[in-house]
């Protein structure tokens, strides 16, 4: 097709692998010359996503043993696969990398076969239990360097001295202490450690998902989805941007990977939004935020959703339901924006010539979408188990590709996907084992209690200067850390402070999710923006703030929700449904103009500050509100309808 053409002449893979390298650790992988090497990593992933397709349908072994084994053949892969730098060998293994393989497997292997005394001993670690407890924390730091960079091991290392050295603390955050001894049995012998509940949704819930999202992309989903939004959008004005976000959206939501997933969809969307006439730098916030914005969409969230499940102990379709409107206004804005900002340059779509035709496309791969329906109907309607659910998914999508020859599957494909899944799952996988480290600590000494406690104090009890500090140490830590991670962090040291304030558990939970995740666009640190900055040519920290502004509605919403829960469609009506969705949708329009400066003439900035608090007024729960905006908006348009030049365009 000429699109690919014109795009691998400006963009070679060798450039598009470059990026992901430099932007996300957890693609820096070796390539063994020895082929015996490769086949054991090889074997070795295999195994995983056959194991955890076993247990899905038959059943798992006792938590511990399962989380271990789940967490051991994650680091054995990760010292095969991960050099411990940057210069050093990608084609032999060092045999220190060797020998921490066979150590990571031993932890596993003692907990198996001391099951029983380990549960006899009741948290009561004897010298052994110690030895190869100390093997784990330590080996699962260095994983997490390797893997995600020094700042999560770095993290990790703090909580681990404050439980020791706590007590020499004073004020807030002080507590008894614990030695060493008792830390390391903490962590390896019981489920609140490495072991805990994030380790354990990784070995359930995000494995199966990732797994799913590996063979629909062998099954040639990310073409399908590239295609149909291409048919849909890629002629109307700044057709490629729209590309971007709703090709962006789809994957993020399956794959949760916002780095990656910028670098895949990205080497295709914006060389084409450059070629219309978008500046680099907004080029490449658009695929950011879209990127990002993906792990926020239902069904799958990137798999968050079904962990936010797991923590607070509700349905996973009460979570889907209410995350839906907020996502679908927050792409509404980023899509706002876009057009506005066509409208204002000038920029056209793509010839017609140039586009596949809907109906083509859907014959040719439309078949894809039956794993996607059969996933939201036994999430929804079936009543079966998530993890159940996940298994037949995959079942179906390996089924549903044999349907047409361009998408059947072979005996090489599916193995290469069931590798594939392992090795993607691998950096969430280690992370979540370090955030044990962290929540382990946090649960044995109270931090997280008393950060909230501080949080709320510092906040003089006052709801929205709680939010806004919130807001901020969950971006702050949020970045550079996987999605994931960053949620259990953040809903284990943060959202506590929201829920100490009556704000209930589910809003407070999406609350810190969003705002950890948009950490992956909030300069000084924001790995998507930096990440489009590098395939657009554009400058980093100008990419970041342009995808900031972009995203302007997911930085407003979760406030809007916090204080109208009926924007979460939960505890509410038909009529109340559709009252908020409509006067929701009106404001977040509103705010892309104001963003963008611009409806069909440029918005002089005193206008453009009344049209965003008009917009803030329509999107909250009070009608005199609602009224107040709507006079402004008049206004606004009363002012615009006198301007000669709004009637030339």
């Amino acid at each position: 097709m000429r699109l690919s053409q014109a795009t691998e002449e400006e963009y070679t893979e060798n450039h598009q692998e470059e990026v992901l390298e430099k932007y996300d650790k957890e693609s820096r992988l070796r390539v063994f010359d020895n082929k015996g090497l490769a086949w054991i990593v090889s074997l070795t992933a295999v195994f995983l996503s056959l194991y955890h397709l076993y247990t899905s349908y038959f059943g798992t072994p006792v938590t511990l043993q399962h989380r271990s084994l789940h967490v051991a053949v994650i680091l054995i892969l990760v010292f095969l696969l991960y050099p411990p730098f940057t210069q050093s060998k990608r084609n032999t293994l060092h045999w220190l990398d060797a020998l921490f393989a066979l150590m990571a497997l031993s932890t596993t292997v003692y907990v198996f076969l001391e099951y029983e005394g380990i549960i006899e001993r009741g948290g009561i670690p004897n010298s052994i239990d110690l030895i190869f407890g100390a093997i784990l924390v330590l080996l699962v730091l260095e994983a997490a360097r390797r893997v995600t960079g020094w700042g999560l091991p770095l993290l990790a290392v703090l909580f681990l001295l404050y439980g020791i050295f706590g007590r020499e603390m004073a004020g807030l955050f002080r507590h008894r202490g614990y030695a060493w001894d008792e830390i390391v049995g903490f962590m390896y012998q019981t489920t609140e450690g490495v072991y805990s509940t994030a380790i354990g949704v990784s070995a359930t819930y995000i494995f199966l998902f990732i797994l799913f999202g590996a063979f629909l992309q062998k099954s040639g989903m990310g073409q399908f989805f590239n295609d149909l939004a291409l048919a849909a959008a890629g002629q109307t004005k700044g057709g490629p941007a729209k590309v971007s976000v709703i090709a962006s959206g789809f994957l993020g939501s399956i794959n949760g990977a916002a780095v990656a997933n910028v670098v895949t969809t990205g080497s295709f969307t914006i060389p084409l939004m450059k070629k219309i006439g978008y500046k680099k730098d907004f080029a490449g916030a658009v695929e950011a935020s879209a990127s990002v914005g993906g792990q926020i969409l239902p069904p799958i969230m990137g798999a968050a959703a079904f962990i936010m499940a797991e923590i607070l102990g509700i349905p996973y379709s009460q979570i889907a339901l209410a995350a839906l409107l907020p996502a679908l206004l927050f792409y509404l804005g980023v899509i706002t924006q876009i057009h506005l900002r066509a409208s204002k340059e000038g920029l056209k779509g793509i010839s017609k010539d140039n586009l596949p035709e809907v109906k083509k496309v859907m014959a040719e791969r439309g078949h894809l979408l039956i794993p996607l329906l059969f996933l939201m109907y036994m999430l929804f309607f079936s009543g079966r188990t998530i993890i159940f659910s996940a298994f037949l998914t995959i079942i179906v999508t390996i089924v549903a590709a044999m349907l047409r020859k361009t998408t059947r599957m072979s005996f090489r494909d599916i193995y290469e996907a069931l590798e594939n899944g392992a090795r993607t799952a691998i950096a969430v996988a280690v992370a979540c084992a370090a955030v044990g480290l962290i929540v382990g600590i946090a649960t044995l000494t109270g931090f997280g209690i008393s950060l909230a406690n501080g949080i709320v104090t510092l906040g003089g009890q006052n709801l929205l200067l709680t939010l806004m500090f919130t807001m901020t140490a969950c971006i702050v830590l949020g970045m550079g850390l996987p999605s994931i991670p960053t949620y259990i962090i953040t809903s284990t040291m943060a959202a506590p402070a929201l829920v100490e304030l009556g704000i209930e558990a589910l809003v407070a939970h999406l609350f810190v999710f969003y705002f950890g995740i948009f950490a992956n666009i909030t300069p000084p640190v924001a790995l998507a923006s930096f990440a489009a900055a590098g395939i657009s040519g554009g400058n980093q920290m100008r990419t970041g703030f342009t995808s900031m502004k972009l995203a302007i509605a997911g930085f407003i919403v979760p406030y809007l929700f916090v204080y109208n829960e009926s924007l979460l469609l939960t505890n509410t009506t038909l009529g109340e449904g559709v009252l908020v969705t409509l006067s929701a949708v009106m404001g977040v329009v509103m705010l892309g103009a104001a963003a963008e400066g611009f409806f069909r003439i440029k918005i002089p900035i005193i206008l453009r500050l009344l049209l965003a608090g008009s917009a803030i007024l329509m999107m909250t729960p009070n009608l005199l509100y609602d009224a107040a905006a709507l006079l402004l908006l008049l206004l606004f348009l009363g002012w615009c309808l006198s301007r000669p030049d709004f009637w030339r365009r």
